[in-house]
């Protein structure tokens, strides 16, 4: 009888191994083919399993970096929202109140990863929970070891294991250049733009979120009113360049320029959809 006893509970716990096994299993597998496709976390071992953005929100708040927000006291109403989206390395240190202190998410240029590598305390310690999404062109985001901005996020998952830092797919990326390029009718390499960031944003929040309210920035046809008001490019860097002039260089820059009042025209068909809302300054599509 004894043996008999013993011989079912090495079944029984055969058996649970095997269950918690299979739970695993059917956890980590569901975890790299569910969530967003396209945007794929930086692990220190490159040779890792792929894992998705699994990250979805009901109202989301998207917090332009213009210098729109200041002034505007809107910090509260911002940190109400279930999910707060930001970009690049806009500090909310010293602007709360305009700006709010939650981070949920930020969209991060190629060409901002230095400023995350100069501030890993405040990036990777105070915003410890945030996920960053990294975009940039191919030639910086390849994984062969030539890949500079990929190399540099590699390093920070080693020294911050627990930090959500994610890529955007070359895929991903060929994909925003489709829809800039039906919304507009213009090839966006052949006119010689590149997107900025705030596309990059929008097309991720209209992605992960039920609904969208956008914060800080002006619609396409602001900066031609007479009586636009001067706001710097960025809220924290109150002594550069006024927004509408750096909007204006770019739009008809030959090379290299970002198209920012072309994306706002975008954005307003899109909010004529009803997912998308611009609360801050608030106008209509």
């Amino acid at each position: 009888m004894k043996s008999v006893r013993l011989h079912w509970i090495c079944l029984l716990l055969l058996s649970v191994c095997l269950l918690l096994w299979y739970n695993h299993v059917m956890r980590t597998g569901l975890s790299m083919k569910t969530g967003l496709r396209g945007y794929v976390r930086v692990h220190p071992n490159t040779r890792s399993p792929s894992y998705l953005l699994d990250f979805r929100c009901g109202r989301c708040a998207v917090v332009s970096s213009s210098g729109q927000m200041l002034g505007g006291g809107r910090g509260q109403e911002v940190d109400q929202q279930d999910c707060v989206i930001r970009m690049n390395a806009a500090p909310t240190v010293g602007y709360e109140a305009d700006v709010g202190n939650r981070t949920s998410l930020r969209v991060v240029s190629h060409t901002s990863v230095p400023h995350l590598l100069r501030r890993q305390g405040y990036f990777f310690g105070r915003e410890a929970e945030t996920r960053y999404v990294i975009w940039g062109p191919e030639k910086n985001m390849r994984q062969d070891g030539k890949g500079k901005t990929f190399n540099a996020l590699v390093m920070l998952a080693k020294k911050h294991p627990h930090t959500h830092i994610y890529t955007v797919t070359r895929e991903k990326v060929q994909d925003c250049d489709g829809v800039f390029q039906n919304e507009t009718g213009k090839n966006r390499m052949k006119s010689g733009a590149f997107l900025s960031t705030g596309f990059f944003t929008m097309i991720l929040a209209l992605e992960m979120c039920d609904s969208v309210l956008v914060y800080g920035m002006i619609d396409g046809s602001y900066c031609s009113l007479a009586n636009h008001s001067l706001v710097p490019y960025h809220y924290y860097e109150p002594s550069r360049v006024d927004e509408c002039r750096m909007y204006r260089s770019h739009e008809h820059a030959k090379r290299g320029g970002h198209r920012f009042i072309t994306e706002k025209l975008i954005y307003s068909r899109w909010a004529s959809q009803g997912k998308l809302r611009f609360a801050y300054p608030p106008w209509s599509p």
